[in-house]
This record gives structure tokens, C-alpha cells and sequence, in this order.
């Protein structure tokens, strides 16, 4: 098994730190991993992505071309990397942001309103886990625990009051996924 992972967005919203608590998440499984950030120099707004690579063998290329699932935050985002997703991938759309709809029919996509729901939980910057629930209920690779547990160890400390939250977050993203 290896899945091949993009995570992107607009720089803030998380894609960056949503791909490392998953990269820590499949270490911390036991499977070998890579986690590339790749970030335009704006501080916020500019373009930022990652990806992941997750393998139950060793990884010969951290590079990722043709990924089999892809979390798109934004249109951008969903318009540079939709085309390059392999069939039979996965797609993950924050459609609160994404006005359009996949119409790939080689894919499975699942549409996670993502930012609003994250403003009714109180917190715009949960819009990453929302969506990272969401790919790790449909991937179905990782439990939502060991997702939680690398959660915790990742999350800096000025954010620990926010754990519960993001906790929360990750499992509305699972549900709506089917998971």
C-alpha cells in the first residue's frame, strides 16, 4: 500500500499543519513516510500545499505527481491538482470555498463544507481538520485515534485550549466521509 497525498490551500489555513499531524499520525503507525511543505513567500493569502506520501514499504521518491487523494481548500487549489489525481483517487473539496463540482468520474470526491462549518464550531482555523477527517475517512488508512494522538503532540502549546475542538473537528469530517 502506498497513498500519495496533496493538502492544499491558501497560506493560513492550516494545509501545511494538517499534513504533518497526518505524516506523525502514519510514523507513528509504524509506515514509512514523507512530508514535503512547499509555501509561496506570502506570509498569508499565497499559496501553500504539501504533500504526504504514506507506504507500508520504503519509499523510493518523496516526490508526488500523481497523487491518489487530494485535499483542495480552495479553487486554486482544486483546479492545479483535480486533473493530476490518478483514477480511482480520492477528493477531498472544502466546498465552502469551491463553487464548482468535480466532474471527474474516475474519482470518488467527498464535499465537506468545511469552513462553515468550522465558523459554527467557533473556530475558522478548524477548517483543516474538518478536511483532514474527511480524507481519513475516506483513505480508511489511519484510525481517527492515532490522527488524534499525533494531534495532540503536534499542536503547539498556545493552542492546547483549541484540542477538544480540533478533536471534534476531525470526527465531523470522518462522518461526513462515510467514516
Amino acid at each position: 500500500m502506498q497513498e500519495e497525498i496533496i493538502i492544499s490551500g491558501f497560506g493560513g489555513q492550516g494545509s501545511l499543519f494538517a499534513g504533518e499531524v497526518l505524516a506523525y499520525a502514519a510514523m507513528t503507525a509504524g509506515y514509512h513516510v514523507t512530508w514535503i511543505p512547499s509555501y509561496g513567500p506570502e506570509m498569508r493569502g499565497g499559496k501553500a500545499r504539501c504533500t504526504v506520501i504514506i507506504s507500508d514499504e520504503p519509499i523510493g521518491s518523496p516526490l508526488v505527481n500523481a497523487p491518489s487523494a487530494l485535499v483542495a481548500l480552495n479553487l486554486p487549489s482544486l483546479e492545479a491538482f483535480e486533473p493530476t489525481i490518478k483514477p480511482g483517487g480520492t477528493l477531498i473539496v472544502n466546498q465552502s470555498l469551491v463553487p464548482k463540482r468535480s466532474q471527474r468520474e474516475d474519482i470518488s470526491t467527498v464535499y465537506v463544507p468545511a469552513s462553515d462549518l468550522a465558523k459554527k464550531m467557533g473556530a475558522v482555523r478548524l477548517t483543516n481538520m474538518l478536511c483532514l477527517g474527511g480524507l481519513i475517512g475516506a483513505l480508511g488508512i489511519l484510525s481517527l485515534e492515532a490522527v488524534e494522538g499525533a494531534l495532540e503532540d503536534r499542536l503547539p502549546g498556545r493552542h492546547k485550549a483549541l484540542l477538544p475542538l480540533n478533536k471534534a473537528a476531525l470526527r465531523k469530517g470522518a462522518e461526513l466521509a462515510g467514516g
